[in-house]
């Protein structure tokens, strides 16, 4: 019997050659998903922008700003046939890493109500309710809340 490697799951910084494979899974993924515009505004700022990989294949994706000690996660996703492995806490857990390592103290992120996987996720993670953002998010009908939710860092 001889063992085969699987593929090493990879985090590293995102880059513009990232960028068709990110909107393939934003648009595969979200009925509202970010523009490529979002994410090129996003790199060119200088938000913490990542890549997450499995061998070769980009599987998700986080967009993550720093400033004054604090952290604001924008977006953290993971392509759906990816979903349900764990990529999407391992993710997380290198976010939360940068942002300890870059000085934050704290990390805020909205999440839709609605989203109830996320919600699992940021909560089994630590996160706890700060806030609501009354008609943050675009709907189907009209607007959707945003629940703010936080981690002591």
């Amino acid at each position: 019997m001889s063992a085969v490697l699987q593929p090493a799951t990879r985090f590293e910084p995102m880059t513009e050659a990232d960028l068709r494979a990110v909107l393939e899974i934003e648009e595969a993924i979200y009925a509202f998903p970010w523009t490529s515009g979002n994410f090129r505004d996003s790199l060119r700022a200088g938000y913490s922008c990542w890549a997450y990989r499995d061998g070769e294949e980009l599987i998700g994706y986080a967009v993550l700003v720093l400033a004054a000690g604090e952290g604001h996660l924008l977006n953290l996703s993971v392509a759906a046939r990816a979903q349900s492995r764990g990529h999407g806490r391992s993710l997380l857990s290198n976010v939360v890493g940068v942002a300890r390592e870059r000085g934050a103290k704290i990390l805020f992120l909205e999440v839709r109500p609605s989203n109830e996987a996320g919600l699992r996720l940021y909560t089994g993670y630590g996160f706890s309710q700060v806030g609501v953002r009354r008609g943050y998010y675009p709907a189907r009908r009209g607007r959707e809340d945003a629940l703010v939710l936080s981690l002591a860092l």
